[in-house]
Order: structure tokens, then sequence, then C-alpha cells
């Protein structure tokens, strides 16, 4: 059953659209911002007249006078708001503390496992996520809170990560409150493609404004959508699982209980062990790959140079796997009709100009809709740590960017500090 608003409601989704608007830009003034938001003058004074309050913007002076008066020119207060990300993978987690422009401020990584348990894991990022708020000197009170991004499946409402593939020592861990626990933080949770996904979308400003699909490439495959400047989470919470589009029916089997998934055939674990049944062993101790599982890491690196450098057999094992996720593409852009596709993640590099190509070939060739549009495919903005900054952008926006949850005053615990004032 729909539920309806009051004011006080729409005033906050109001004040929302216009910090959005201003951060959009450089600097801007109230009269761009009502054309831009459709707001009238007065209700556009009255919010730049709260967020100037709040310390969220601040006047940077005046534009040009065009023969009447000068207008005052609003910009973001970066240093206003701060969030930490967390992202979990299973060869190494990074950390990251942003600004609310969504400028990294400082950077940690710590060493995890797979096979690491989830308290240890709690422990070690409670311990790094203090280490880098002291060390960066920012206001702990400014710190708006910690946002994780983690492999699925996940429970979104209950903060709970269920059964990842990646983690198979993991099952039903309550993440989010343990990580309160041990941070003293609000904690907000996502896929951690969804969360790069957002962190695409809060640094990018106009140029990830819209509609895209982002593949992200690590130790798995996986999507995050956005529609209409929304994240699409789907009904669970598990929308975008690219990696599990299927490429090959009655395939390989993967390790989600299914067969002929995407990452049974692309993600690098998967890639090694068939470069290694294919060429021997031999080959593989030539590229210096150990195909111990422990160091995949190192070993996709190594074979990804190598293709990089013309090794024959190393480019056409990341050839291969980059054909594959071109097929996957074509599935998903299909079925949503985004005009852009987004690459990141640690794995890509070396290879991305590689699996970029094999994308277009598959979706500007052989989706259904080719003849009406050209689909973008362009590299992440925010680099290797995309997941980690996409964990941090979860918070800021959650409490920062306009949607349905501040008008419905939806229970999610990731708009719970929605709003809080951040005075001065």
């Amino acid at each position: 059953m729909r539920t309806g608003t009051n004011l006080p409601r729409v005033g906050g989704y109001n004040r929302a659209v216009v910090l959005d608007a201003v951060r959009r830009r450089t600097s801007v003034s109230r009269v761009e911002l009502a054309q831009a938001t459709g707001l009238t003058n007065q209700t556009v004074s009255n919010v730049v007249r709260r967020l100037l309050g709040e310390g969220l913007i601040q006047e940077t002076g005046q534009a040009p006078s065009r023969g009447g008066k000068p207008r005052t020119l609003l910009s973001l207060r970066p240093e206003a708001a701060y969030a930490v990300g967390v992202h979990l993978d299973p060869d190494t987690t990074v950390a990251v503390l942003l600004d609310l422009s969504g400028r990294v401020l400082r950077r940690r990584r710590l060493r995890t496992s797979s096979e690491t348990d989830p308290n240890r894991l709690v422990r070690e990022v409670g311990r790094g996520v203090k280490a880098l708020i002291r060390q960066s000197g920012v206001e702990p009170g400014r710190v708006l809170g910690l946002g994780v991004a983690v492999p699925g499946p996940i429970d979104n409402r209950r903060g709970m990560v269920l059964d990842p593939p990646n983690f198979p020592s993991w099952h039903h861990v309550p993440l989010a409150d343990l990580l309160a626990e041990a941070t003293g933080l609000p904690v907000v949770m996502d896929n951690d493609a969804t969360a790069a996904a957002i962190g695409e979308r809060w640094a990018g400003g106009a140029d990830r404004a819209g509609d895209f699909l982002f593949v992200y490439v690590g130790a798995g495959i996986g999507g995050g959508i956005m529609l209409a400047d929304s994240v699409l989470r789907g009904n669970s919470g598990n929308a975008g699982e690219f990696g599990h589009v299927v490429v090959e029916s009655g395939g390989a089997a993967c390790h989600c209980g299914a067969h002929g998934c995407l990452e049974a055939y692309a993600a690098p674990h998967a890639v090694l062990a068939a470069f290694a049944t294919q060429y021997g062993r031999p080959e593989a101790e030539r590229l210096g790959l150990t195909l111990d599982p422990k160091r995949t890491r190192a070993d996709w690196s190594r074979l990804c140079a190598a293709a990089a450098k013309g090794d024959p057999y190393a480019a056409e094992a990341v050839e291969g796997a980059a054909e594959r996720i071109g097929r996957a593409a074509v599935t998903a852009v299909n079925l949503l009709d985004v005009r852009r596709i987004v690459l990141g993640g640690e794995a890509l590099r070396d290879i991305e100009e590689t699996v970029r190509r094999a994308m277009d070939t598959w979706v500007n060739d052989r989706s259904i809709a080719r003849a009406v549009r050209t689909i973008a495919i362009e590299p992440s903005l925010i680099g290797d740590a995309v997941g980690a900054v996409g964990a941090a952008s979860l918070v800021l926006h959650s409490a920062y960017t306009p949607g349905w949850h501040l008008l419905l005053g939806a229970g999610e615990r990731h708009v719970d500090w929605a709003f809080n004032d951040h005075r001065t």
C-alpha cells in the first residue's frame, strides 16, 4: 500500500535537491539553482539560508554583473562532513576517508584472507578505521558514519552478510552491527558493486548523471545499476549480480551452485585455473604463476601484465575472459537499456582496454536497440579504490541525496542519520 507524505518531509526533500544541485557544480547562484531544480526563488532562498546555517555550503564570491545586481555564488563546503568507507575483499581490505565533495583524504590497506574469521576481521577493521580518523586530524564528530562494501548475497535491512562464495567460512554474519560496536560509528552496508556505482554517481557529478551499469571486476565480478540518478537495489537488495549472468548454457559449475555463470569463466581464479589446464604448469611457471589459491591476486597481476606485453598465451586467456564479459554485458543492456557502462576494479589493471573493446563490440554491434543508440564504455572516474570510495559514498549518498526515503520516511538502516545538523 502506498503511503503519503507531509510538509516536513517535502522540506527535507527540497533541501536534498538543492544541496545535490550545488554539489554538482563548482559554483552556482540562487537564480541558477531555481532554474536547475524547478523550485521557486523563495523556496531556494529559504533552503540556501538553512544550508548556510548548517555549514554545508558557503558563499564564494559574485558572478560578473550583466547590468543588474551581481549574483552571489554558492559552493559545497567539503570540510562540513566526512565519511569512512571499507571494502572487504578476499585478498585485501581497503579503507578510505572522504570529505563531503568525495575527495579521498586518507587511505589504508589491510591484509585479509577469504578464510579470515569474521570476528577477527571486525577487530582489525575497527582498529584500522579508528587509526585512519586519528591520523587524518579530522574532528571525529564530523565523521557521519562508516560505509562497508561486501560481496553478496546480503540482507541489507538487517546489515547481514549471508553466504558469500568468496568468504566460504562466513554464514549469516551481522556485519553492520559488529562494525558499529567496534568503531562507535553508524554503519551502512551494501553489495560492493552497488557501492561502487554510488561512488561513481557521487564523485562523478554531471559526468555520471542519469543511468549507467557499473561492472566491477575484483576477486569476483559484480554489477551496480543506476537508473534516473537512483541506485537499483532490487526487492531483496541483491540486484546487479552481473557475475552470475549465464554465458555458457550448461557450462562449468559456479561456486554459487549454478552452471555457466560469467564468474566461472572470467573471474581471476577461473581464468588462472583454465590457463593451467589449457597450457600446462610449465607455461604457468614461465609467467611466474604459482597457481596457489591464496596468491590469486598476485598471479592475476602477472598474467595481465604478460598479456599487456604481448605474450600470446596470456593474451588469449585474457581476451577469452573479456569476450565473455562482453557477452554478459549485451544481456544486461538489452534488459536495462542504459546509455553507459562504467568499468572499475583492481583486477582490470593492464587489461581494461581489452575488456572495453570486447564490451563495445558486443553491446554496440549486437544489442537489440543498436540502431537507435550507442552505449559508451568508460573507465571508472575513481580508480582502483572504487570499492572503498563507493562504501564511504554510501554514507554521503544516504544522508544528502534526494530520494523516496526522504518523502516516505523509509526505515532503512542507511538513512538513519540523514540530514542531521553539522554546524560549525
